[in-house]
């Protein structure tokens, strides 16, 4: 039997799992076509069913990945949560410099491609889980630019067949540097993203 990964970095709870779905959206669709990987990447909605659950989303019709969508085919998929580098700087201990990371792998299955009225339908319910408890918007399936976007777009359900969370969080050190790190990962990953948008948004925003 495999030990890698490590135990103590495969999470257990699918109640985990699911929570980082819920809150990390914007999924990696992965197929292959003449052993050739091909990916998209695009937010999916979780709903709970008998099983592990479902995944629903929409491609755009050119998407050469839309023929792999079909009734019965595998899909992995992907969603990352947040990561970090962390310096032993941090810690109580001597330790060496590691990456801390939330990942998640899921194997599914293709149940169907959503009728017109379906995907209309999701398309409020994807907007609706998006804009969060605030609901500051609420798009309306009758809005004739709902009625067109649905013809340049493949909706699609796929039925989650296995799973697997990869929660490496610094589980085999002490409590203390366990919490440590947890600082490092939320204030880490708060400072990189306003630098980094701050340079991305420089250079692709134009002035009007």
């Amino acid at each position: 039997m495999s030990t890698y990964p490590p135990a103590h970095h495969q999470e257990a709870h699918f109640k985990n799992i699911i929570q980082t779905l819920k809150t990390f959206p914007l999924a990696t669709l992965i197929t292959v076509e003449n052993e050739r990987p091909m990916i998209t990447h695009l937010p999916l909605r979780y709903v709970a069913n008998t099983g592990y659950g479902k995944l629903i989303g929409h491609i755009d019709n050119n998407n050469p990945q839309v023929p792999h969508l079909t009734e019965g085919s595998q899909v992995s998929v992907l969603f990352n949560g947040p990561d970090t580098y962390i310096s032993p700087s941090i810690y109580t201990t001597s330790q060496l410099p590691t990456w801390n990371y939330i990942k998640i792998h899921l194997e599914t299955k293709v149940v169907k491609t959503l009728t017109n009225e379906e995907l209309k339908s999701e398309m409020v319910a994807l907007t609706s889980f998006l804009e969060g408890k605030e609901q500051r918007y609420r798009l309306e399936q009758t809005d004739p630019r709902v009625e067109t976007f649905v013809n340049y777009v493949t909706g699609f359900e796929l039925q989650i067949t296995a799973w697997e969370g990869k929660f490496k969080l610094s589980q085999d050190k002490n409590s203390s540097d366990q919490e440590q790190a947890k600082q490092a990962l939320t204030n880490n990953c708060a400072d990189l993203m306003e630098d980094y948008l701050t340079a991305i948004y420089s250079r692709h925003i134009t002035k009007g």
